[in-house]
């Protein structure tokens, strides 16, 4: 007859020690699901509950040929506004590009920035976006086009990026917004992403639900899709509405970081002169989702005086003749009126 193992004797004190170290553990795995779930998008929360485990095992590592995880290591959660010299960055090349050299960036990333006399702030945003894309370890590269028709310039810089090199995805970003937190990913979305949700002028809190203002995301198809910007907007104010409508016309939806992370802080400037409101802009978007089908970037036009690859962007000079894109504009929506209905009679787009 065999004789019944007995079961090693434990001591009652052992018994509490490893009661307390399941308890603890319990509310270490709480704590975190808790933190993800309150402060990370959710396209993030999956490879973040992954890491967490990697890290405490000592497990995450790199690898040359490895591709860059959803989230990368590096991220903090405020990065305070920098006032070092482009010389911090050794690792830009010409023309504001980088790539991380530890890995395979999962993201190409152009980011475009509408310019007109505001040196100081542009200085200001380059150290800032070169030191948190670089640590978001994205590939990337910053245009800068200068003149004014803001959504102009974001089309002309759209077009411009693209012939130098194949990126996925497009951040549209005011020379003014200054990102604050490093959850802020700017990496490619997969809907059209308004990024700049909570802005420190607005006391963090969103203007009205339909603004695409400030800063914006869109992949190359999506751009193309919905046409690009509207190329009318000759002064201050609508083209961002405008597209927010071109966006939904064509089937996407906004989606937007959580307020506590979607923040930036706006350098006080006054209006650029010759950058004055547009009287008839109500009206330009009362026709902007059917206009988008006739007019945007597939009727850009434009001329290049200066591209040049400096330090820490690629500078886009050009000229655009205001006067022959509004009478195109008259003949296609003339063309297009039988189609549309009598609303899209030319008169609608005089500034």
């Amino acid at each position: 007859m065999t004789t019944p193992v007995s079961e090693p004797n434990i001591p009652p004190s052992n018994h509490r020690h490893i009661m307390k170290f399941f308890v603890l553990c319990i509310v270490t795995l709480v704590s975190i699901e808790f933190i993800t779930v309150n402060t990370v998008p959710n396209e993030s929360r999956t490879i973040l509950n992954f890491r967490h485990k990697l890290f405490a095992k000592g497990m995450w590592m790199y690898d040359k040929k490895k591709t860059l995880p959803w989230v990368p290591l590096q991220l903090i959660e405020f990065h305070p506004p920098s006032t070092n010299s482009k010389k911090l960055f050794p690792d830009v090349e010409a023309g504001g590009r980088f790539r991380p050299s530890e890995c395979v960036s999962r993201h190409r990333v152009a980011i475009v920035i509408p310019y007109r006399n505001r040196e100081e702030q542009l200085r200001n945003l380059l150290y800032n976006l070169h030191s948190l894309l670089a640590r978001q370890q994205l590939d990337y590269g910053i245009y800068v086009s200068t003149r004014f028709n803001r959504a102009m310039l974001l089309n002309i810089g759209y077009s411009e990026a693209i012939k130098i090199y194949d990126y996925q995805c497009f951040i549209f970003h005011d020379v003014d917004l200054i990102p604050q937190d490093d959850r802020l990913l700017y990496n490619c979305p997969t809907q059209p992403r308004h990024m700049s949700a909570a802005v420190d002028k607005f006391k963090y809190k969103l203007p009205y639900p339909e603004i695409f203002g400030g800063v914006s995301a869109l992949t190359k198809d999506q751009f193309v899709k919905v046409n690009g910007f509207s190329n009318i907007f000759f002064g201050w104010g609508g083209e961002d509405d405008d597209m927010y409508k071109r966006i939904k016309h064509n089937g996407y939806d906004v989606k937007r970081y959580p307020m506590n992370i979607a923040r930036y802080r706006m350098i006080k400037h006054s209006r650029d002169k010759g950058n004055e409101p547009i009287p008839q802009r109500m009206n330009n978007l009362k026709n902007a989702a059917k206009r988008s089908e006739y007019e945007g970037l597939s009727t850009l036009k434009y001329k290049i005086l200066h591209l040049e690859q400096k330090k820490l962007y690629t500078w886009i000079h050009v000229a655009i003749n205001e006067t022959e894109i509004m009478a195109d504009l008259r003949n296609k929506t003339e063309m297009n009126t039988k189609r549309f209905g009598t609303a899209f009679r030319g008169e609608s787009f005089v500034r």
